[in-house]
């Protein structure tokens, strides 16, 4: 097999298990949520990777519904003391957060990688 040959990946797959776009067996992350200079498998540069806001935009639009939908849906349906809310919304609204921001952002990673999209620049 040709050692330049890789193969086409699902960047859900790969972005989702924080791996290397192209080879799927590097790591995509260095740390919680930097983005590694380049892949440890095959060597790719991720300089193309410019993850901004969209990320954390997807996570808080997601959290806050499921939160919102959560605390008004426990209202209605049992009307608990303020400390019951509190003990759920609390770490719902923190832990999910934490647990989904490195999968999206890694989605987000590979599928800017896989449709090879850059940042917009202006024309001269």
């Amino acid at each position: 097999m040709d050692e330049n040959y890789h193969p086409d990946i699902s960047p859900l797959k790969t972005g989702l298990s924080g791996s290397c776009p192209r080879c799927g067996r590097g790591k995509l992350f260095d740390g919680y949520l930097t983005v590694a200079p380049r892949c440890n498998s095959c060597g790719l540069s991720y300089a193309f990777a410019d993850g901004g806001d969209g990320a954390a935009w997807f996570v808080m639009l997601f959290v806050c519904i499921v939160g919102v939908g959560s605390i008004l849906g426990v209202e209605v349906a049992y009307s608990p003391p303020f400390w019951v809310h509190a003990l759920i919304a609390v770490p719902l609204l923190i832990i999910l957060p934490m647990l989904l921001l490195r999968p999206v952002k890694g989605v987000l990673l590979c599928q800017q990688w896989k449709t090879g999209a850059r940042e917009g620049q202006r024309a001269p």
